[in-house]
């Protein structure tokens, strides 16, 4: 049985994975992190049956239970400092919320080898979006022209969205050289080429649209001449697609030491 605290668990993927957890035959719920609802039953919030699970206020506070497994889906301003604390501790980490940078990750390996712990951490867990990622990589190695336009909701905290940064990374280290215009060598408004991404290669476009109507949504668009290629993830208003992604890697993170980015070994 792996012992599972979920941090944000009272937000749009926290609550499904709540009740998720309770479901699970392999799987126990031992804790629940969320400052709005704490004091709250974890099964009530999830909109389940009680589950004998009083949500608390602060990670540390689930962490002075028992467990194994801390799932993240908070904030950005937050979650680098969860996933440090819950290494500290002894505890392996399934990191669902976007917003963190390469040089992020690069830290949080260090102290996920040190702890002797492992961390999966993606952008994405649907199995749609991870397959995206991995036909766009192929792409890559074939068209070298490629952009990214990212679409989230008007509300959406961070820009871009870690999907959109996580496809960006990764094809910048397969990508060959583009044939556009540098943007530094473009007069005008410069910044409405998007940003670029890039992780050791060569950097990636990235365009972000934020408004309403839009969940989560990326597309590599792919160009040569005469010719174009796009491929695109969508989700839709419910948060099932990332619950089994993000149990399949709580399932697989105790036998990982480190940090692994995406779940696309995960789904062979």
């Amino acid at each position: 049985m792996i012992r599972v605290v979920v941090a944000g668990a009272s937000g749009w993927v926290g609550r499904a994975l709540v009740g998720a957890i309770i479901a699970a035959p392999d799987l126990e719920l031992v804790g629940a992190v969320s400052r709005s609802a704490a004091g709250q039953d974890a099964g009530e919030v999830a909109g389940g049956s009680r589950a004998g699970i009083a949500l608390v206020a602060s990670l540390a506070e689930a962490l002075a239970g028992p467990g194994d497994v801390v799932i993240d889906y908070t904030k950005p301003l937050v979650v680098k400092g969860h996933v440090l604390e819950a290494l500290a501790a002894g505890r392996h980490v399934v990191v669902g919320t976007s917003g963190l940078a390469a040089a992020d990750y690069a830290e949080i390996d260090m102290a996920a080898q040190a702890a002797g712990c492992g961390v999966i951490a993606a952008g994405n867990f649907s199995i749609t979006a991870t397959l995206l990622k991995r036909f766009a990589t192929i792409a890559a190695r074939h068209v070298p022209d490629v952009e990214i336009i990212d679409y989230a909701s008007a509300k959406k905290p961070d820009t871009p969205s870690g999907t959109g940064r996580e496809l960006g990374e990764i094809l910048s280290k397969v990508r060959l050289d583009p044939t556009a215009k540098p943007v530094s060598e473009l007069g005008g408004i410069r910044e409405t080429r998007g940003g670029a991404v890039n992780d050791g290669g060569i950097a990636v476009q990235v365009h972000s649209v934020r408004m309403p109507s839009f969940v989560l949504s990326a597309e590599a668009i792919f160009g040569l001449p005469d010719e174009r290629l796009t491929i695109r993830h969508d989700a839709g208003s419910s948060a099932a697609p990332y619950v089994g992604g993000t149990l399949l890697a709580a399932r697989r993170v105790v036998g990982t030491t480190g940090l692994v980015r995406g779940i696309d070994h995960l789904i062979d």
